[in-house]
């Protein structure tokens, strides 16, 4: 699939991401109790459309706040749901940091508690492995898959390895997402993010891989270092029924940087799914 280029993170952009929860740009937030635990959502408008919905799932130290331009990108066709998996964002701290499969379970739990029907799920970075093991364990729930840049590459499977690869991503992302990523740690607590990458390295995901039978796509940066080629290439092999799309000039953070690329690669995606109902 042939994708535009990544594009510019400005101030704009900036501040929409960090403007919850106060409203903006049709985006409002909201507070739900799951499984005990008091979970906040960055919601869409309802566009109106026959679309199915949208849920997105950031990654490792991060929360809804950079995934907002690819929210904003989708909810003119879709209707979008950012929820913040526990203890990240703007969601309460559960005591210990869970791993994939408690946030899994805790996100099928979000599911049912919004009363969804099958929905598109977009996990990115360690969000794609909370999103391929619910697609796994979980396949009525899942009408479509996007994995972006999911970690975590067998050739790096450890903290260390990841850590380095990440000191080299952030060169190439746009600075301007750094307030966002302070805001994150900051709202998580460093304790909570090194808890957390050591649930993503010792997390297998060609497992869960394997068993997905929703359409799927992998996407990722073309200059992803956490991702290199061959492990994007491996990871949508492994998928029964997925494609691969590579956006020129993006690094790790594709959602963040090419929002309307990546949108555009869900809308065709869900095509087929629409036609066939």
């Amino acid at each position: 699939m042939r994708l535009t280029p990544a594009g510019r993170f400005g101030s704009a952009e900036l501040r929409l991401a960090m403007a919850a929860p106060r409203p903006a740009a049709g985006l409002t937030s909201e507070w739900r109790l799951v499984d005990g635990l008091r979970t906040h959502t960055r919601r869409g408008p309802d566009p109106g459309t026959d679309a199915p919905p949208v849920v997105l799932v950031h990654g490792l130290a991060v929360s809804h706040r950079y995934l907002t331009p690819l929210a904003v990108a989708l909810a003119e066709t879709h209707q979008v749901y950012v929820p913040d998996l526990p203890g990240f964002g703007l969601t309460a701290h559960p005591r210990g940091a869970y791993d994939v499969r408690r946030h899994a379970a805790h996100l099928a739990a979000w599911l049912t508690a919004y009363g969804l029907p099958p929905v598109c799920l977009l996990g990115h970075s360690f969000g794609a492995e909370v999103a391929a093991a619910l697609a796994a364990g979980h396949p009525e729930a899942v009408r479509a898959l996007v994995l972006a840049g999911p970690t975590s590459d067998p050739a790096a499977r450890s903290r260390r390895a990841q850590f380095g690869r990440w000191l080299v991503d952030v060169l190439r992302e746009s600075p301007l997402q750094a307030p966002i990523l302070a805001r994150d740690v900051w709202n998580a607590r460093p304790w909570r993010v090194l808890a957390t990458l050591s649930h993503s390295v010792h997390n297998t995901i060609e497992a869960d891989l394997v068993r997905i039978t929703a359409p799927t796509l992998v996407v990722t940066g073309a200059r992803d270092p956490v991702v290199p080629g061959a492990w994007r290439t491996e990871a949508a092999r492994l998928v029964p029924d997925a494609g691969l799309a590579v956006v020129p000039r993006a690094a790790h953070n594709v959602v963040t940087t090419a929002p309307t690329a990546v949108a555009d690669a869900i809308r065709q995606l869900l095509a087929p799914t629409l036609v066939n109902g």
